[in-house]
């Protein structure tokens, strides 16, 4: 069995995201390439909520998670 086979049984293995974001949130983040809260650290709020998807609700959810681990926005 090829080894990308296995992977594919996983469900985004590196995503770290909260798992309480609503399914439209999630799928604008990851189309968009992010799947890890430390890559927020570059970016603004400003920016995130550009994304079709994405809300005040998710922002805010993302916020919280960020600090939960130390982390906030570039803003």
């Amino acid at each position: 069995m090829p080894k990308h086979d296995v992977q594919s049984n996983t469900h985004e293995p590196e995503s770290d995201l909260p798992t309480e974001l609503a399914k439209p949130a999630i799928r604008a983040l990851t189309q968009a390439g992010y799947l890890r809260l430390e890559q927020f650290t570059q970016l603004r709020e400003a920016e995130i909520l550009q994304l079709h998807g994405m809300g005040p609700k998710a922002l805010d959810q993302l916020r919280r998670a960020l600090a939960a681990k130390g982390l906030s926005f570039a803003d």
